[in-house]
């Protein structure tokens, strides 16, 4: 009888120990099932901003390039949309490191974005002045746009002093670093006129200072995009946890 009874408890353990892991995997798999749904990823407005601007620019420049060469009138309108898409690519390139880096700290959040939202605006509208196309003024526009771009220093220093032990901020912060460089070679070879004031003639038609120029800002253009998707994945898993 003492035998029976032993087996039965046994088998009667084994059996509850059996039903509470298989309710116990259940509740785990339900778990991984809803986690995803009620994970509410962060705005995306700012990284669209970003892509709007970089495709406005391109765009911009490409339609420049290809009825300027119309009528004087037309060249005149053309340079000017040219330069819009460029102080456009700059000021919405800060929109999602900024937003991103300071989406919990709402005060330095709206206080870069106002800034640089002002400071494109200042520029495009500079860039309408009919005196700014002037060619002794070419280096004092490439000196606005590049000044411009040099204004992200501080956002960024500010978001490596708050998240210094994020390995998310020194990755993003180096995709900036990477894109300043292409953005600052490109303002530079673009004002300088390098290669072709160097061997005049010679980069007529493949090679001269604006062609590299555009092939520069398009490189800066793709290493934010690679910023922008590691700050996405960065707020979507952590929120503001951390701050």
């Amino acid at each position: 009888m003492s035998w029976t009874f032993y087996t039965i408890v046994c088998l009667s353990g084994s059996h509850i120990a059996t039903r509470l892991m298989f309710v116990f995997c259940m509740k785990e798999d339900v778990a991984n099932l809803i986690a995803p749904l009620m994970l509410r990823p962060i705005t995306r407005w700012p990284f669209f901003a970003f892509l709007g601007g970089a495709m406005f620019c391109l765009l911009a420049s490409s339609t420049c390039h290809l009825l300027s060469c119309h009528s004087e009138r037309l060249t005149y309108i053309m340079l000017r949309l040219d330069y819009a898409g460029i102080a456009a690519l700059i000021s919405t390139s800060f929109y999602p490191p900024v937003y991103y880096s300071f989406m919990c700290n709402p005060f330095f959040c709206n206080l870069y974005l106002g800034f640089i939202t002002l400071l494109g605006v200042a520029t495009i509208l500079v860039s309408l002045l009919p005196v700014f196309q002037n060619p002794e003024f070419r280096t004092i526009r490439a000196s606005l746009f590049l000044g411009m771009g040099l204004s992200g220093v501080a956002p960024i220093l500010h978001k490596l002093i708050l998240f210094w032990h994020q390995p998310e901020a020194h990755h993003t912060t180096g995709y900036e670093v990477l894109m300043g460089v292409f953005y600052g070679i490109g303002a530079l070879i673009y004002a300088t006129r390098i290669p072709e004031r160097w061997m005049p003639g010679k980069f007529d038609i493949a090679g001269h200072s604006h062609q590299l120029f555009h092939v520069l800002v398009v490189a800066g253009a793709y290493t934010h995009y690679q910023a922008g998707l590691v700050y996405l994945k960065w707020r979507d898993l952590e929120g503001c946890r951390g701050n």
